[in-house]
């Protein structure tokens, strides 16, 4: 592949951002290819090449990259009729009302503007409504780039884990790993009387999707309902995937206090919301004191675009769809391990998915999880699935990224570019460019 025009780019981009990129995700060593567009399950690139995507902008298209009429109809209606007024609209009350409908846990909803405004506003709302300080996060979780959770180290010893935050956030800030029941009641014994909320993703979605064992989720709730604490759950990767409507907590039956959304919910628009119990949620201004406001929240053509993508998924057989293409995705991908390296673990659920490289897993497959690993216990590989940020973090991550994600761009595949990221399978996609990814992952494994 030629990549003359992405490298003159990058060149050009280096000179006027920091680094040449605008989210630190998109470096790729030695340079990203820059993208001209979208096509379908497709995007291509500013020298001609073309990829199967499966970045899907990090989350956001699960109907890919060419929006069905009814969304780019009500998209370019509200940019027609001006792109905001600082007073509200219709079509944000019908947004609210459709999550509302089908998330279990949801009453009420505040929309804001990303991921992480949406985890920022969560830990402060989680605050106030408790007038406590500290929080417990996973190790290995990401709540977005906010200080309370930029955060490294163990239990109650933890250190910023970025210049630039003050030592005095991590001091409220408590980490246990993933999937330890164990971990979460002593920490809850030695500061549950200070502890706002636990704040966890259904499903580990930026450290290479780790599936929760059995009972974790429900430890929790079971701790912060003794304790008077609050569970969010930060969805905002798995919400309107993992689950389809009802999200994860729905296919998990989890009753978190606090829901945060992204990705999906704005259509591929810059849309997040932060829903939960209406006692709760009432207390971001002007209803209740906790403060909370953005110029941007409710963006008129973000909630069009939002609103419209999940009815057509509602209407449509999008699910069924993304999901069965990924299980086929999945269980291609173990047949290609268990013949060339058994030692990779499958992961993902739904439309997500990913090879870790782990290192030690076992040669035989009998008897193991199909279409990706679901933390079994009477698997024969269950001691060696990941089970928290660690785990991931031990794999071949340098083989991932040098040496895999290079190969699979050559056959054109877009993969996220880095072991941790998660991939997803989009409405786009077809059987033609799943048989075509499993080839190139039998080349390039």
């Amino acid at each position: 592949m030629n990549h003359e025009q992405s490298r003159n780019l990058y060149d050009r981009a280096l000179s006027v951002m920091p680094g040449g990129v605008n989210s630190s995700v998109r470096a790729i060593r030695p340079y990203p290819f820059f993208v001209e567009k979208g096509d379908g399950g497709h995007v291509v690139d500013a020298d001609g090449n073309r990829y199967i995507d499966y970045v899907m902008g990090y989350g956001p298209l699960l109907l890919g990259h060419d929006q069905p009429e009814a969304v780019q109809s009500a998209v370019q209606q509200r940019a027609a009729e001006g792109p905001m007024y600082g007073a509200p609209t219709e079509v944000e009350v019908e947004l609210a009302e459709f999550v509302a409908r089908h998330v279990p846990s949801v009453e009420m909803t505040r929309f804001v503007n990303s991921g992480t405004e949406a985890t920022v506003s969560a830990v402060r709302l989680a605050r106030g409504y408790t007038g406590r300080d500290k929080i417990v996060v996973m190790q290995g979780g990401y709540h977005g780039a906010q200080e309370s959770t930029l955060v490294e180290g163990e239990g109650d010893h933890t250190t910023p884990s970025s210049p630039g935050i003050p030592e005095s956030f991590a001091d409220h800030t408590l980490t246990i790993p993933f999937n330890d029941s164990e971990a979460a009641r002593e920490v809850f014994a030695e500061h549950g009387d200070d502890i706002a909320a636990v704040l966890t993703e259904p499903i580990l979605g930026n450290y290479g999707i780790v599936h929760p064992v059995e009972g974790f989720h429900e430890t929790l709730e079971e701790l912060c309902d003794d304790h008077g604490s609050l569970l969010i759950f930060d969805e905002v990767i798995t919400g309107f995937r993992v689950g389809g409507l009802q999200c994860a907590q729905g296919k998990f039956d989890i009753d978190p206090d606090i829901t945060t959304l992204g990705k999906i919910v704005g259509g591929g628009f810059p849309v997040a919301a932060v829903g939960g119990k209406s006692e709760i949620i009432e207390q971001f201004t002007p209803a209740g004191d906790v403060f909370q406001s953005g110029t941007y929240s409710g963006h008129p053509v973000g909630m069009a675009a939002g609103l419209e993508t999940l009815r057509y998924a509602a209407e449509n057989d999008v699910y069924d769809h993304v999901n069965g293409l990924a299980d086929r995705l999945r269980s291609g991908l173990q047949d290609i391990l268990e013949d060339q390296a058994p030692q990779y673990t499958v992961v993902g659920t739904d439309s997500m998915f990913k090879v870790i490289f782990t290192r030690d897993a076992p040669d035989s497959f009998d008897g193991h999880c199909e279409a990706g690993c679901r933390q079994r216990e009477a698997c024969p590989r269950y001691d060696h699935c990941p089970k928290n940020g660690g785990d991931v973090k031990r794999a071949e991550t340098e083989r991932w990224e040098r040496l895999f994600w290079p190969a699979m761009k050559e056959q054109g595949v877009f993969l996220t570019a880095n072991q941790f990221e998660s991939q997803f399978v989009c409405d786009a996609h077809t059987e033609e460019d799943i048989e075509e990814t499993l080839e190139a992952y039998k080349t390039a494994i």
